[in-house]
This record gives structure tokens, sequence and C-alpha cells, in this order.
């Protein structure tokens, strides 16, 4: 498991990384509490794939954060559930969701698509539906962070370096082992970001707080939770 910021720094960065046996609750759970005890604070949005267990983990370990559920992973869950020749078409719909100039656009894209879907692919339809509040936490914020939370892509092409420099040795020794490699990873990822231009604005950055501070902000995404993301896993 490993975590990477996104607000807070100047550019993107390397949070921490454990070494499980799976990717369930309890590990989660052990992995989010290991960085609050570090010092992680201030966290209003994880942005993720639907791991088991992780949305409990981040209620119990991150009071007032909120989750975002990656558009990319979710894309994939959705187009299994129509046929193969219509996957090209409910994808293109999808996207049109994210396309919208605001939030209000945005809610009322995904009610049009949950209807258009209705009429042929009903289970579709329904697990759109049923994913709105998930998919759309982004929405809460200014469009200038958008990109930035509605996916974690950069954190997953660094799971796929990793993964690629650990196939290399194949079978590890001992779990130190592990930790040594996949750390001179992530030390070079971190680098290679900092030296990089800023992912979000610090005005972005305030602006976003004061969004989360306003009476007004769950009215403006027909009550979508006031999230920004901080963590990618």
């Amino acid at each position: 498991m490993c975590a990477g910021s996104r607000p807070g720094r100047w550019c993107a960065g390397d949070l921490g990384l454990d070494v499980v046996s799976s990717e369930d609750g309890a590990g989660w759970l052990a992995f989010l509490r290991g960085l609050v005890a570090r010092g992680l604070s201030g966290v209003l949005m994880v942005t993720s794939d639907c791991h088991a267990g992780l949305r409990d983990a981040i209620a119990s370990t991150l009071p007032g954060a909120s989750w975002q559920r990656c558009r990319t992973h979710y894309a994939r869950n959705l187009i299994t559930r129509v046929p193969k020749s219509a996957q090209p078409w409910v994808a293109t719909m999808l996207r049109t969701i994210f396309e919208q100039p605001d939030a209000e656009s945005v809610y009322a894209q995904h009610r049009h698509v949950v209807q258009v879907l209705e009429a042929k692919y009903p289970k579709a339809a329904e697990h759109l539906d049923e994913a709105r509040e998930d998919i759309l936490a982004f929405a809460a914020f200014p469009k200038a962070v958008w990109r930035q939370t509605w996916s974690n892509n950069p954190q997953e092409r660094l799971n796929k370096e990793i993964r690629r420099r650990t196939d290399v040795v194949g079978i590890f020794p001992n779990r130190d082992s592990i930790v040594r490699l996949v750390g001179a990873v992530l030390a070079e990822q971190n680098d290679e970001w900092t030296e990089q231009r800023r992912y979000m604005g610090l005005e972005v950055l305030a602006e976003c707080r004061k969004n989360t501070d306003s009476p007004d902000s769950k009215n403006k995404t027909n009550d979508a939770k006031v999230t920004i993301e901080a963590i990618a896993s």
C-alpha cells in the first residue's frame, strides 16, 4: 500500500507505504492509522478505487474526509454491465458528465445519462445512479482542481512502476527488502514531483478551503460531500 498527497504542497508527493498480505479493511485501517500517527491531518478527500474496507477505514481515521471514487476505475466497472458492443457508447456517455462547465451542469448531466441508460441498460443505469455521490464528489470544489481530484491516475502510474521494479526481483527474502526497494522508487518519484511545476496553486487551495467553510456550499452540489483529494491509494 502507498499513498500520495495532493494539496498542502507545491507538488504532489508520497505520504507513506506499507506491506500487507491483502488489501482488506484491517490493512487499510492500520495503514491510515500509521499516517495519522506520523502527523497526517486536514484531509478533506481520499481518491481511490473501490477497495474493500477502505471507506470504513477513512471514516474511522480521517474525520471529515470523504471519498471520491476514481472515475477511470469506475468507468471500467460500469461498462461491464452492458454488452461489449455497447461499451464504447456507454463510456462516451459517462465522459460527458465530467466535461460540464460547472457543478450544477455535472449533476444535471448525470441525471440525463442515467435516464438515457434506463431505456436500454437498466442495470447500468442503476449502477450509475447509486454511484452518484461517490464519483461526483469533486464537483463541490472549483473547476480548477477537478482534474486533480476526480481520479488517482498519477498514483496508478507510480504503482505500475513499482510492479515493474518488483517483478525484476521476483521473490523477496523478507519484508524489509520490499520496503527498501519500493521506498527507493517512491523517493525517486518524490524528487521528480518536487522538481515539477505546482500540482495545485496555493490560491486555488485557499479557494477550496473557503468553499468548505461556506454554509451554501452543500446547496451548490445537491448535498454532495464537500471534499478535495488528499490521498490517492
